[in-house]
């Protein structure tokens, strides 16, 4: 990674989350997992667009927040999906980073999209904090 203006967090959250890079994606879209071998040891993988903007920060940081919550903790994706994502931009703030427009708006397409697929498989017991994403009437 060349030291963009977001290298030392990146740095930062590799050794502190103990995540690794599997590849540096050109979209803005990313994943996270995490690979359990037989001898009991983990590895922490995401993919995500190499940090250089807000929203790519917020992309990666939300991958890493993938890790940090745990992938086990919610029952349901969406969930899931909310809480790295109130992480990431949680981070972000507590970085000196205020989320810009259209990293907000990333965030709020992407909330819409997890919520509308639990929808379709069926969610019907809405947690609240999801409830303002969703296209169901109250």
């Amino acid at each position: 990674m060349n030291d963009g203006p977001y290298a030392k967090i990146v740095r930062a959250m590799k050794k502190r989350h103990r995540v690794r890079i599997h590849r540096w994606r050109a979209s803005m879209s990313g994943c996270a997992w995490r690979i359990y071998h037989p001898d009991g040891r983990t590895t922490n993988w995401v993919e995500a667009p190499q940090p250089k903007t807000p929203i790519s920060l917020a992309v990666f940081l939300h991958e890493v927040g993938h890790h940090v919550i745990g992938f086990d903790r919610y029952l349901r994706g969406c969930e899931e999906e909310y809480h790295a994502w109130e992480w990431a931009l949680r981070e972000m703030r507590r970085l000196g980073i205020e989320p810009d427009h259209r990293t907000l708006r990333r965030h709020e397409l992407s909330m819409r999209y997890a919520v509308h697929k639990a929808e379709r498989r069926g969610l019907h017991q809405m947690p609240t904090e999801l409830a303002r994403y969703s296209s169901l009437p109250a």
